[in-house]
């Protein structure tokens, strides 16, 4: 104990070193007393919509035909009150940092909670083809039930969907925040600005990207591990990134992208009813109905007793000539 107090005594100099750096290093600071938005309360806010979007499959409420209308009211009580205080927070700190002080950020805050929600019925429509589109392509699913607990691509699809209303709305900051939850408990990242038509399957998903710029149609399949990312990223002469360019292909209707592709490239087009092979690289545009494979490389099989047999006598031989070379 008396060598812990020793060094805790140290601790004073070693705190005036770190705060120090708060003034050479501010730009990653945000030392004001309007808080940014909470990731705790934006999780809180994610779980009580999942109540909402799918009831009875989360929270701990029992929900009955009679008993619906009064829980579903108090929890988007509960919700339309943390987004308000979350969108809040979201466009002060926008407003301050672009405009300067804003004086009806408060209102603006609970007038786009409101619009949100009054898009729920919009959004269960659309997470019921999605989730159908799930059942419909994988046969190891077993029930609708099945994948509404437990399917990551519905996690993140569901996730993306909720923020992408927001991003429409021009809300800064919350639908990425919710995103990037979505990405670290399911592995797929799906940028918030992205474009993406109904019944969208996304199965096992783990490494799925798909950027902000993508435009994705009805009807289409990606399996784990397919990026439909950026071929490059372009500056201006002071060698600043251009930002708000299309960068990101378009997938239409009826697209099937395999385990491992990778699309790449804003004026790269995959036209309707494709199927993209796995391990795919592509980066020009594909008509209608078309495949697109890497050939099969040359496999070989042989029998490891052998093989070892084989590999003895080529080092045999090599010995033997270098021998001969050194005579």
């Amino acid at each position: 104990m008396a060598t812990e107090s020793r060094h805790e005594d140290q601790l004073p100099a070693v705190i005036d070193e770190i705060v120090a750096t708060y003034d050479e290093v501010s730009r990653i600071n945000h030392l004001d007393l309007r808080p940014l938005p909470s990731r705790e309360a934006v999780r809180e806010i994610l779980d009580g919509l999942k109540e909402v979007l799918f009831p009875g499959y989360f929270g701990r409420r029992y929900f009955t035909p009679s008993n619906i209308r009064y829980h579903i009211g108090d929890r988007v009580h509960q919700v339309y009150r943390a987004l308000a205080a979350q969108v809040y927070r979201s466009i002060l700190h926008e407003c301050r940092r672009t405009a300067g002080e804003c004086d009806h950020c408060q209102d603006l805050a609970g007038e786009l909670a409101l619009r949100f929600l009054k898009r729920i019925p919009d959004l269960r429509r659309m997470l019921a083809g999605d989730v159908q589109a799930l059942y419909d392509g994988d046969p190891a699913a077993k029930s609708l039930d099945e994948i509404i607990f437990s399917y990551p691509g519905l996690e993140a699809v569901a996730v993306y969907r909720i923020a992408h209303e927001l991003w429409q709305m021009g809300v800064p900051l919350l639908p990425r925040i919710m995103t990037e939850i979505a990405h670290s408990t399911t592995g797929i990242d799906i940028h918030p600005g992205a474009r993406i038509g109904r019944n969208f399957f996304v199965d096992h998903g783990t490494g799925v990207v798909v950027g902000e710029t993508c435009e994705i149609g009805d009807n289409v399949k990606i399996y784990q591990g397919v990026t439909l990312g950026a071929l490059s990223i372009s500056k201006d002469d002071r060698g600043a990134v251009i930002r708000g360019r299309k960068r990101h292909p378009t997938i239409r209707d009826g697209v099937t992208i395999y385990s491992g592709a990778t699309l790449l490239g804003g004026e790269t087009v995959v036209g309707e009813g494709s199927t993209v092979g796995g391990n795919v690289w592509l980066t020009h545009s594909v008509p209608a109905n078309s495949v697109v494979f890497v050939e099969e490389p040359a496999l070989r099989v042989e029998d490891k007793h052998t093989r070892k047999r084989s590999g003895a006598k080529k080092v045999g031989r090599a010995r033997t000539r270098r021998r001969s070379k050194g005579q």
